[in-house]
């Protein structure tokens, strides 16, 4: 089987976001996995307006060019990180907005979650298990949460508790076995 590719999505474009640090971090520890190559979406760089598409994303009829745009960049990975701030109880909402955008491109995938927050980004992280699951999106089980309170020196710094290292080597196992069996559910 071919290297799979994932994508770590950073799911904050906040001024002053800490999801920065957290999705760098991430993508430290990913580095040199022998089966699949690790790369960062930051929603900064791929902005899009409030769901402009006039014809639900489930037909794969894709008006805007900025649509096309992210639609063909996220159809080239077989699976991806969500990185996501909590806002409110739930993830924010330009990362509810990317993913809204596209359909046919997410299913058969496989995802995992990244959390921070004041309780670790839990609740963002389980609202997305829901959209995930309703896009065919395969969720592993291990997620990772960081606390503003034990994981970031006075709230800003981002010093990762040590236990998070082998939390983060079974998230990297279990996507990467799962995004391997839906890349071949894809191609059956």
């Amino acid at each position: 089987m071919s290297t799979l590719k994932i994508a770590v999505i950073l799911g904050s474009t906040r001024p002053g976001r800490k999801g920065k640090d957290v999705a760098e971090w991430v993508l430290t520890r990913a580095k040199g996995r022998a089966g699949a190559d690790y790369e960062l979406i930051d929603l900064l760089d791929h902005p899009l307006p409030h769901l402009d598409e006039a014809v639900p994303p489930s037909r794969g009829t894709y008006a805007g060019e900025h649509t096309k745009a992210w639609a063909a960049k996220i159809g080239e990975y077989d699976g991806y990180i969500f990185v996501t701030p909590e806002y409110n109880h739930s993830t924010s909402g330009v990362l509810k907005n990317a993913i809204d955008y596209l359909h046919a491109e997410w299913n058969n995938k496989a995802a995992a979650f990244v959390g921070y927050g004041a309780l670790g980004g839990t609740r963002a992280i389980e609202h997305l298990r829901a959209i995930a699951s309703e896009l065919q999106i395969a969720h592993v089980r291990q997620q990772l949460s960081f606390s503003l309170f034990t994981d970031f020196e006075n709230f800003t710094s981002f010093q990762p508790a040590a236990l998070h290292d082998g939390a983060a080597d079974v998230l990297f196992d279990q996507l990467e076995s799962w995004a391997g069996a839906m890349k071949a559910v894809r191609a059956a």
